[in-house]
């Protein structure tokens, strides 16, 4: 039994709806149903009753939540105190953020920071979305760092979660400069010559921000993938190293867009603005985000992007 199909149950039991509760868990549906069955299969009883319309919980559900939300909690409560622990010494901030924005934008936002309000004690974690936001819910980090795209909600209640814009990124599909004598790939593609794909897993972000572009499109695009990988900074390694287009945010390729070394595969029309969030949650009591937080929403506007 894994501590993430309890997790599962309270979400659906709040949205009571499998596809709902599972675009807010970052999963598929089928594979978000497949966990429920796996917990309903561990405990011996069925916990929704996939009759009613919206669902419900069984009473055995209804029972087992219950306990759930008071294990989970626990639970939390324990790995918190546990993981103060381990922070820096001293008053410091602890950031979740994607591995991409670990890597790229979030080193130089910080540093822009510090020079402006002085040293900014910070603990970065690098992680993704979904176990970013578990860390800002369950309050094991103080901010979180993530990419915001209109039609990609990442599903944060606004009256307790808010958010400052602290910057904007493109996702672009690019290809190296030196590629295969038979000719450079480029977008659309074509039957004879289908583009060679280096793409994402589908659950993860930018899997979905990729399908947006493509359904956009009206998948227009005529894709062959060869290549897959959860981590942005993985595909770029694979596009800098063979004939493939990957889509790839600019902020982890500057250096090598600036050199020659990658270069645009298609037209803007191939592109989605990005929308780079920072967020709290309202409810946190440390002091040192109470002070810092006024001195971002002065700078929001000014030239941290």
């Amino acid at each position: 039994m894994e501590v993430e199909w309890i997790e599962d149950l309270v979400v659906l039991a709040q949205y009571k709806s499998f596809s709902r509760a599972a675009e807010a868990r970052n999963l598929t549906q089928s594979g978000f149903s497949r966990r429920i069955q796996s917990l309903e299969q561990w405990i011996g009883a069925e916990l929704v009753d996939r009759s009613s319309y919206p669902l419900s919980l069984t009473p055995a559900g209804l029972l087992f939540k219950e306990a759930a939300e008071d294990m989970l909690r626990k639970l939390f409560d324990t790995r918190s105190i546990i993981r103060n622990d381990e922070r820096i010494h001293g008053p410091g901030l602890k950031i979740a953020a994607g591995h991409t924005l670990s890597a790229s934008f979030l080193p130089r936002w910080l540093n822009a920071l510090s020079q402006r309000l002085g040293a900014v004690r910070a603990r970065v974690v690098p992680t993704n979305v979904h176990d970013s936001i578990l860390m800002l819910v369950n309050g094991n980090c103080e901010l979180m760092l993530a990419y915001h795209h209109p039609e990609l909600s990442l599903h944060l209640d606004p009256t307790r979660y808010e958010y400052l814009t602290v910057g904007r990124d493109v996702f672009m599909p690019v290809r190296r400069t030196a590629g295969r004598a038979g000719g450079q790939p480029r977008l659309p593609g074509t039957a004879r010559q289908p583009v060679p794909l280096i793409g994402y897993a589908p659950t993860t972000y930018f899997g979905r921000c990729l399908a947006l572009v493509l359904r956009r499109q009206g998948n227009a695009a005529v894709l062959q993938p060869y290549f897959e990988s959860d981590m942005a900074e993985v595909l770029k390694q694979m596009a800098l190293a063979s004939d493939g287009i990957a889509w790839l945010p600019r902020s982890l390729i500057e250096g090598e867009l600036a050199s020659g070394v990658l270069t645009s595969a298609g037209e803007r029309r191939w592109v989605l603005d990005l929308e780079l969030r920072l967020y709290r949650d309202r409810n946190n009591a440390s002091p040192l985000l109470a002070q810092l937080w006024p001195h971002l929403t002065d700078l929001q506007s000014g030239s941290l992007n």
